[in-house]
């Protein structure tokens, strides 16, 4: 992820990154509010199954009003993947995610975007790292950090968080919100987990790999490798039907 700008931090190996103390919504500066949502979106429901087995960017893509390749009526399905700083996991995942649906041809037929549950990183790149790592497999990763905000809940089909704590961030900001939002009351059950959708690791999580090494880059892109295709053949079905 980028360097943590002037702040330092003695903990040299914490689970999660970005300043721990600024995990929750409750500072200030990271309620990002908004009330005008740049489109609307149908809303599919999806139900990821874990399958156990072996192990295994840029601005969001628009689509046109009458696309119809899926045979979904006119509207993009819109996914929005969110960690923490919404510089390493978040930005990987809509980077394999926007490659997979590219190697597809179904650009058209999908909003794909990344946030973070607080705005400390708003307007920088990915970490150096994530990018390198993600370029090594011909992926590019071009996205800015941004926080997550309430329109979020309005405009996407289905939000996935890397981690546990990511989810319960959404969730709370979500019980928030909607006391002063006009936002879906079933926007929760857009809310799932990253490795809900995982056929080749049994992990339940996304691992934030700021703290460690190269190959806890590595480990994040092969999580969202299988993550990713998995839930791309999981919309495309549900679509089509």
């Amino acid at each position: 992820m980028r360097a943590l700008c002037t702040c330092t931090v003695s903990t040299p190996k914490l689970p999660f990154c970005h300043q721990p103390s600024l995990r929750s919504f409750k500072s200030p500066q990271i309620l990002q509010f908004s009330t005008n949502p740049s489109h609307k979106h149908s809303r599919i429901s999806l139900k990821p199954t874990r399958i156990k087995g072996s192990s295994m960017a840029s601005t969001p893509s628009t689509a046109s009003d009458d696309d119809d390749n899926l045979q979904t009526g006119n509207k993009p399905f819109s996914v929005l993947f969110v960690c923490l700083g919404n510089i390493c996991r978040s930005p990987a995942a809509e980077g394999v995610f926007r490659h997979l649906v590219n190697q597809k041809g179904l650009d058209s037929n999908f909003y794909i975007d990344s946030a973070g549950t607080i705005n400390y990183h708003e307007g920088n790149q990915a970490d150096p790292r994530m990018r390198a790592a993600s370029k090594r497999r011909g992926i590019e990763i071009t996205s800015l950090s941004r926080p997550i905000k309430p329109s979020d809940f309005r405009d996407f089909d289905l939000i996935l968080a890397m981690d546990k704590q990511n989810r319960e961030d959404i969730l709370g900001a979500f019980e928030r919100w909607r006391h002063r939002e006009t936002l879906p009351v079933n926007a929760h059950e857009k809310v799932k987990l990253m490795c809900s959708y995982c056929k080749k690791h049994d992990e339940t999580e996304v691992p934030d790999p700021y703290y460690g090494g190269p190959q806890g880059f590595e480990k994040v892109l092969d999580l969202l490798e299988d993550a990713c295709a998995s839930l791309l053949e999981n919309i495309v079905a549900e679509k089509l039907q």
